[in-house]
């Protein structure tokens, strides 16, 4: 295993306590460099596992953070039990409530354009000394779209990018090499949670491990997705039986 990392189905995790991984992202963000950084859950795994251009994408990435108790379960079936998950929509806040107090810069891309604006509006009034210094939805030509160079003149510290997977992923590693520095990073159904359109489950939900049932009950459209929860369950028993 290498160092304060746990290999799961070729996607290296970072193995490290959820204050730990914000540490190291203010220490990337303070030192002006630029990073890719994927919140992965069980479906963007397999997702991976079932396409290698994707897959080349997710490790590509500067960090990779626990996102979904099935990776912390499949660590643990695998004997390398990674310490704490990190969820994407917490770190997402707690990166918002570091910019609020650093007044650092944000850019947020993605969603639909009444989402997306509904969203910037809420971190406005929560954070109001975070400089919002541009926003765009997610529905666009990334060949004709002038997204990447607005951003790149905004000279933002973070880009949340909500463009779902694998898009938000393909979109980062895309563009990646055209900006000097930035902390990047793919944020999904985080944006709908911000714009208040989408509840987060309940404290009691999450303690029990349980959030993604929650989703699915208040998302019932999501029952297909869910799907590859236990299809990655089933190759991670596969992968320990042949260890």
């Amino acid at each position: 295993m290498k160092t304060n990392l746990v290999t799961i189905l070729g996607i290296d995790f970072v193995n490290k306590r959820f204050d730990q991984v914000v540490e190291d992202l203010l220490s990337r963000i303070n030192n002006k460099r630029k990073s890719f950084i994927v919140t992965a859950n069980p479906e963007i795994v397999m997702y991976a596992h079932e396409h290698s251009d994707y897959k080349k994408i997710v490790q590509s990435a500067d960090m990779v953070v626990p996102d979904g108790y099935g990776i912390i379960l499949a660590s643990k079936i695998l004997s390398t039990p990674i310490m704490e998950r990190v969820a994407g929509y917490d770190l997402t806040v707690r990166l918002l409530e570091i910019g609020n107090k650093k007044k650092l810069k944000i850019y947020l891309l993605g969603g639909r354009e009444e989402t997306n604006q509904k969203a910037v509006d809420n971190i406005h009034n929560t954070y109001p000394d975070i400089q919002i210094v541009g926003r765009h939805h997610g529905f666009f030509d990334w060949e004709k779209s002038q997204v990447t160079a607005e951003i790149k003149a905004a000279n933002p510290d973070i880009v949340f990018v909500a463009l779902g997977f694998p898009r938000q992923e393909q979109w980062i590693a895309k563009h990646l090499d055209q900006f000097s520095h930035g902390l990047f990073m793919g944020v999904g159904g985080s944006i709908d949670v911000l714009a208040g359109e989408v509840q987060r489950a309940p404290r009691i939900w999450q303690k029990l491990n349980l959030e993604w049932f929650y989703r699915l009950i208040s998302q019932p459209t999501r029952w297909r997705r869910m799907l590859a929860i236990p299809r990655f369950i089933i190759q991670i028993f596969k992968l320990k039986l042949h260890k």
